[in-house]
């Protein structure tokens, strides 16, 4: 009888310690696990402003860039006076579709650039930059023939989220003469 005590306190004393070697390995496999998310999560950092700054606000800038040149499209070829820095357009006070402006939007000409917030609403400016713009759209009127006009919207963010450029968009149209 002696003899069936002792393999039962060796079986007893064998999984025991199995016990304490699955746990150690729990331990170093949440370990490893550890170290692998940490090395990934930078990744992850670098994914998500990626996509701000590619995705969201680069769309944005199309968006109101569009929304620029729907408003200068309206008017009409001869139209020297509106001013299009307003939503909706103002009749006088502006420069229309008269030649001049510029496509750059570090060099904004006078009467040829607007500004809008982080959601895209309209900030009141004059012909100066008001502070807390997010948004910068300037536009450029040339005249590549004498019965057209080109009209070039430019907008672009004030700064960028990530390492890389700042998100611009750029659209061309023309408009033909008389309309």
């Amino acid at each position: 009888m002696t003899g069936v005590g002792t393999q039962t306190r060796h079986r007893t004393a064998v999984s025991r310690a199995e016990a304490g070697l699955s746990m150690l390995e729990v331990m170093i496999a949440l370990g490893i696990l550890l170290v692998v998310s940490l090395g990934i999560l930078p990744l992850g950092l670098i994914a998500v402003s990626t996509t701000e700054n590619q995705g969201h606000l680069a769309a944005r800038t199309t968006e109101y860039s569009q929304d620029k040149m729907e408003q200068l499209l309206t008017l009409a070829c001869n139209d020297a006076v509106t001013d299009t820095r307003v939503f909706p357009s103002a009749a006088t006070g502006g420069t229309g579709l008269a030649i001049g402006g510029s496509a750059d939007p570090s060099a904004p000409a006078a009467g040829y650039a607007d500004y809008l917030d982080v959601n895209g609403n309209a900030i009141a400016a004059g012909n100066s930059v008001p502070a807390g713009w997010f948004y910068r759209r300037v536009w450029q009127i040339s005249s590549p023939s004498a019965n057209m006009k080109q009209i070039a919207v430019t907008t672009i963010v004030a700064h960028a989220y990530s390492l890389g450029r700042t998100p611009q968009s750029t659209l061309l149209a023309l408009k033909s003469l008389p309309f």
